[in-house]
């Protein structure tokens, strides 16, 4: 018995043994800490191509003068029409990206809708020679419709801004914008009629928001106030004109917009 007793003492004083060398290997053994996972950031760099669609809220301010062959000034209106239009285009740029700054170069190419004009009337007597010969009556009244439509424009610009997040741009922008404006005119009651276009260049500054939403698209909405000067022609009409010759009916506008717009663009570079 007492034999039996010490066989199994000296078991178990073994396996106790063991399971302590067993743990002393386990925390003699180094603890290696998991890598952490790798969070892919949004690299802005890059060339880019895109579309969008929006709305411009333009307008056409004019004098307007009605003058004879001999260089008098016979009749002088102002005012001013709203060219108002959905607009629609494509846009390639290209950005830099240091640390939270982005900069950039863009240019874009737009469809345009916008069209407004005004009416005025040369009053009797004013622009046209008295008739008659026995009863001398005042020359008649001479109505003017002047019509301009913005068929196209397109900026060339410069983009600065700053990372709210790394995938939300904040951004100012300016440069150069260009559009042709077609001005159709109808002097004296629908018996003239002529139109004649013109290309002309100005600036446009603006600001706007972009963000990433998905693989290498991102989505902006931006704000643009283009100014394309003043575009400024005659038409020479058959109507006799107080003073001599025929009447000349001259005109000068200052074309300006103010555009909304949303779009997208695809980044080529890897992210």
């Amino acid at each position: 018995m007492r034999m039996a007793f010490k066989v199994i003492a000296a078991s178990a004083l073994a396996a106790v043994t063991m399971t302590a060398a067993a743990s002393a290997a386990d925390l003699a053994r180094p603890y290696t800490k998991a890598p952490p996972s790798v969070v892919e950031v949004w690299n802005w760099t890059g060339f880019y191509i895109g579309g969008n669609v929006g709305y411009s809220w333009g307008r056409s301010s004019d004098t307007s003068t009605l003058t004879n062959g001999v260089g008098t000034v016979l009749f002088t209106s102002a005012g001013s029409a709203n060219m108002d239009g959905v607009i629609g285009g494509g846009q390639i740029g290209y950005n830099w990206q240091m640390q939270n700054w982005v900069w950039g170069l863009e240019a874009d190419i737009q469809g345009s809708d916008q069209e407004g004009g005004r009416n005025f009337v040369c009053p009797a007597g004013v622009c046209t020679p008295p008739i008659g010969q026995l009863l001398v009556v005042p020359g008649p009244a001479v109505p003017v419709t002047l019509n301009q439509k913005l068929e196209w424009f397109g900026t060339v610009r410069g983009r600065v801004g700053v990372l709210a997040t790394p995938t939300v741009l904040f951004y100012a922008t300016g440069g150069l914008a260009y559009g042709e404006i077609r001005t159709a005119e109808t002097i004296g009651a629908g018996a003239f009629a002529f139109s004649s276009s013109d290309t002309k260049a100005g600036y446009t500054v603006g600001a706007g928001v972009e963000g990433v939403i998905g693989g290498n698209w991102t989505a902006k909405l931006e704000y643009l106030y283009v100014d394309l000067g003043r575009v400024s022609g005659s038409f020479v009409t058959t109507i006799p004109a107080l003073g001599g010759s025929v009447l000349t009916s001259n005109y000068s506008s200052r074309i300006t917009d103010n555009i909304l717009r949303v779009g997208v663009n695809y980044k080529f570079s890897s992210r």
